[in-house]
């Protein structure tokens, strides 16, 4: 017998014949016996096929609520394989209801010509079926892009692949805008944004554009914000009121607007004084993006460039605040 072990341990007085866990310790008087096993244990019970299990725990319910653990059960095909079941819950739709899921939703909006800003395809290879809703996307002037599937499943999981934006409110024609100014009696006045990529910003444009009494706002198809429903929430209604023209190229746009003797006025650092420039007359102001401004080949197509004057270190103005100043001088001078 180990020595050090039995120093250790106190000497042993139980007895070998009654099996294991009878060991007792002088050192340890009314204390647990280590290993004691408890003669009251009920014996396991195999549960089979869909036997009730009345008396088991409660399943605790998967995160989010919608969908929860089904009743696990043996495979016929062999010992010990499981399947989770998901009881046939069918999942919601998305609440924003500017989200479309599914290739034939998807399809038949863009067959409709309903106004989609973005679609959103999975990486891979495309079926004949969303060949023609890449095709058909591309001809309504939507951007189409190509993002892992991931993505996807974390907007919406039963995405079939694609996923796509519409516009908040439909878009009109540069036609429409000229006809509002004529029904009015009024000068043209007529707002061009030039590649704003941010949508709060291209909201708070279309309320200031708004406010000034401006008679439509001319967006690009591409590389710039679409009428989404952060542009909703921070236009706070005023796409309800004010047309929005969405174009493939502004700087045909200019050229139309020149032909019908509007003065394209653009913004830039080397510009007149805003305050002290002539506004007068039928005119379209043009705003460029948050951190390039005005793309050049649009800038050298504008009659003539206004800046406001800097009294700060800063160089600049965030966009949205700029064309609110200058859309108000416009306003100004309109009212004199």
């Amino acid at each position: 017998m180990n020595t050090k072990d039995d120093n250790r341990r106190g000497p042993y007085t139980g007895n070998r014949a009654q099996g294991p866990g009878r060991r007792t310790y002088p050192d340890a008087v009314n204390g647990p016996r280590v290993g004691r096993i408890a003669p009251n244990v009920p014996r396991a019970q195999r549960v089979d096929g869909d036997e009730a299990q009345d008396n088991r725990p409660a399943e605790r319910p998967a995160r989010g609520g919608d969908f929860h653990r089904g009743a696990a059960y043996r495979a016929p095909t062999g010992a010990r394989q499981y399947k989770r079941e998901m009881d046939g819950v069918t999942p919601e739709l998305p609440e924003d209801d500017h989200i479309l899921v599914g290739r034939n939703p998807i399809r038949e909006a863009l067959r409709a010509g309903r106004p989609v800003e973005k679609l959103l395809v999975a990486s891979g290879d495309l079926s004949g079926g969303a060949q023609e809703i890449v095709r058909l996307a591309r001809e309504a002037g939507a951007v189409v892009q190509r993002v892992d599937r991931t993505r996807l499943d974390q907007i919406y999981p039963a995405h079939q692949g694609m996923l796509a934006y519409v516009a908040a409110v439909s878009y009109v024609e540069l036609e429409d805008i000229l006809s509002a100014a004529e029904a009015k009696g009024e000068d043209p006045f007529i707002i061009l944004l030039d590649g704003i990529t941010d949508p709060h910003n291209l909201g708070a444009i279309v309320r200031s554009a708004e406010c000034a009494g401006a008679h439509g706002v001319v967006i690009p198809e591409r590389r710039a914000a679409g009428l989404t429903p952060t542009v909703a929430k921070a236009a706070a209604g005023a796409l309800n009121y004010m047309p929005i023209a969405r174009v493939k190229n502004l700087n045909r746009v200019i050229e139309a607007l020149q032909e019908k003797n509007i003065w394209v006025v653009g913004t830039a650092m080397d510009g007149e004084n805003a305050f002290t420039a002539d506004f007068s007359g039928p005119i379209a102001l043009v705003i460029g993006s948050e951190g390039e401004g005005i793309a050049r080949l649009t800038l050298e197509k504008c009659d003539r460039t206004v800046a406001l004057p800097m009294k700060g270190r800063i160089e600049s103005l965030n966009a949205s605040v700029a064309a609110g100043i200058l859309m108000y001088e416009i306003a100004r001078a309109r009212a004199t």
